[in-house]
């Protein structure tokens, strides 16, 4: 049985009665590795066919419904049709030229692609795999059809008519009709990395960016990216499938939900603009920490949408409400951590007396909601504007990293979150490699342990590898974290000399005395990089090196990682467990390749010392012996 994307339940309000029923057919009818979407835009041009099916062996159909009854139809031929529209006559396109309007966009985009394509022979150029259009009629029997003569605009066999989509049709007739619209059957089976490929190019929306560039779609010139990584179909249809009301992801370390929020911005702004019907309020991505809000908020500046999506950081965004709504800020000369709070309780007390009004954005998306305090997550919710009353939430209990008082008894009904019955469990891991993620494990294997609640509560969840294949992550042993922080130096830049963009390459510090001796060690190796010790200091893209604390590197990824001072953690009176998020968090920021230092006394370098004891990870660490020289 085929799925369709969105979730029948999620589109069904906005389809037509022919729409729905053959959306029941396509999904009752199909095996389940056909893949399925509906009124979804496609391609450069971004049209909207009814629906979209992709087989891997079968390959592309374009398929355009139409709710006509045969009296609609005043007159038709192979260009346009006369139909009547209440009552009124109006001059439409062939819809199966309409069709095939939109396959042809489509088709166009993916034979650019040298990977999708004939490599030689009569077919030079032409795509792998076959391709078609068709249209369905809803309301007109093949009787009906071939009586009136339709046959004379669309071919027989480029038609489904209302009798053979009844539920008693077999799914093997109700096939044969779909591929009797495929003009060729030549072409090969689609590998997995190929279906991506269709899916990158057919879908920009579910494409993940590993850089930050966005790739220029209107450019015909501009060269294919080599790896094209898209959303996985579960993630693409939890995307797509999201409604309004109150939403709750619980997802582990790179299972998606930061993409998963970016569409869904992305979506209800461009909705936005696209109809006069809807909100004029902006959408509000709200963050805790201030480098992945820098992040997001450069994403949404790339795609235009600055003005209707606004990113802030939590504490950022408080303070933006005193300043546009006239209140008391607190004492400058106050210490940070008093003045955070106090900040935050301004604001409360401002909406609680309604000097800050309520309701002031159309959806509000939560990233790192795990590390919200109630009082916050309380505050947050009463900005959703009633009338779309669009609130999403993501969380990973394993990745709160700052004490929250949270009890043992929160709800999100307790906060005004209106959950239950609309979570949804993220348990792959598709960021990581399976040697960083088990390397990641040795150390919070505690932490990561299941915890089973209802799903108004915030279980504790154990990541699963979605099993992409890697290097071992490089245990570095040295006597001094000098001696590490000039060798990650060396092997950095050696990462550079394999192709590594500096910008890829982040070290992740426990604190900033490390953070201090990395950066000297770059600066003495001549090394591009930028350290991030304050609010605004972050530069996302910039071509070099990014130095920052564990702390704020949530929420972000770089395809190389180095850890240094691991072996010193945790540090004398911390918190193991708290040490053990602190490293997680920190360590599944990498996507590719990991270096840890594991020299020191602390139990977290005995620990992966033990791991680390094979003759390559000693020989490599030997080589480098982290000399300033």
């Amino acid at each position: 049985m085929a799925s369709l994307i969105p979730a029948l339940g999620a589109c069904a309000s906005r389809m037509t009665s022919g729409e729905r029923r053959l959306a029941e057919r396509l999904e009752q009818k199909l095996d389940d590795d056909y893949l399925l979407w509906y009124d979804v835009p496609i391609g450069p041009k971004q049209t909207h066919p009814d629906f979209v099916l992709l087989h891997p062996r079968r390959g592309l159909l374009i398929l355009e419904t139409k709710d006509w009854k045969l009296e609609t139809i005043l007159r038709a031929n192979r260009q346009a049709w006369d139909i009547l529209v209440n009552g009124q006559p109006k001059v439409v396109i062939n819809p199966l030229a309409q069709a095939r309007h939109c396959a042809m966009q489509v088709v166009n985009a993916l034979e650019r692609d040298a990977q999708l394509v004939q490599a030689d022979g009569e077919h030079q150029g032409k795509l792998l795999f076959p391709w078609g259009h068709g249209v369905v009629f809803t309301r007109i029997t093949r009787k009906q059809f071939d009586d009136a003569g339709l046959t004379d605009a669309i071919a027989q066999h480029h038609v489904i008519c209302s009798d053979e989509m009844y539920e008693t049709v077999d799914a093997e007739t109700f096939q044969q009709r779909l591929w009797n619209m495929f003009p060729h059957a030549f072409g090969r089976v689609m590998s997995l990395p190929q279906l991506d490929r269709v899916r990158w190019i057919m879908f920009p929306e579910v494409r993940v960016q590993t850089t930050g560039d966005l790739f220029d779609d209107s450019d015909s010139q501009a060269e294919l990216p080599s790896i094209m990584r898209v959303m996985d179909l579960q993630q693409e249809q939890l995307a797509r499938s999201l409604g309004n009301g109150h939403r709750v992801i619980h997802g582990v370390a790179g299972s998606g939900k930061t993409m998963i929020l970016g569409y869904r911005a992305e979506y209800l702004a461009k909705m936005s603009q696209s109809s006069s019907t809807a909100s004029t309020k902006p959408v509000l991505i709200l963050c805790f920490n201030e480098p992945l809000a820098v992040k997001l908020a450069s994403v949404m500046a790339a795609k235009g949408l600055s003005s209707s999506v606004h990113v802030r950081h939590f504490h950022k965004w408080c303070r933006d409400q005193l300043v546009a709504f006239g209140q008391t800020l607190p004492d400058y000369h106050m210490p940070v951590a008093e003045k955070m709070v106090d900040m935050v309780q301004r604001v409360i007390h401002g909406v609680e007396r309604r000097q800050i009004p309520s309701g002031q954005y159309q959806a509000v998306l939560i990233d790192e909601g795990h590390d919200f305090a109630p009082e916050w997550l309380k505050l947050v919710t009463q900005m959703v504007d009633p009338a779309t009353n669009s609130l999403l939430v993501l969380f990973d209990d394993a990745q709160s990293l700052y004490e929250r008082s949270r009890s043992k008894q929160f709800s999100f009904k307790s906060v005004g979150i209106a959950a239950q019955g609309r979570t949804t469990i993220l348990k792959i891991n598709y960021r990581n490699t399976q040697q960083i993620l088990q390397t990641a494990s040795l150390i919070a294997a505690d932490l990561l342990t299941a915890d089973d609640k209802d799903d108004d509560g915030i279980p504790l969840l154990h990541p699963i590898s979605c099993g992409r294949d890697g290097e071992a992550p490089l245990f570095i042993r040295l006597p001094s974290l000098r001696e590490e922080a000039y060798a990650i130096a060396d092997h950095l830049n050696a990462a550079h000399q394999e192709g590594h963009a500096w910008g890829d390459m982040a070290i992740l510090c426990r604190d900033w005395n490390t953070m201090d001796l990395c950066a000297a060690a770059l600066r003495q190796r001549q090394l591009p990089h930028h350290v991030r010790k304050k609010a605004g200091d972050f530069k996302p893209g910039s071509d070099s090196i990014q130095i920052m604390t564990m702390h704020v590197s949530k929420g972000l990824e770089f395809p190389v990682v180095a850890l240094p001072g691991v072996g010193h953690m945790p540090a004398q009176g911390e918190d193991e467990m708290e040490a053990a998020r602190v490293f997680y968090v920190a360590a599944t920021r990498a996507t590719h390749r990991l270096m840890i230092g594991v020299g020191g006394d602390g139990g977290f370098g005995r620990r992966l010392g033990y791991t680390a004891r094979s003759p390559q990870s000693f020989n490599n660490t030997q080589e480098l012996s982290g000399s300033p020289h």
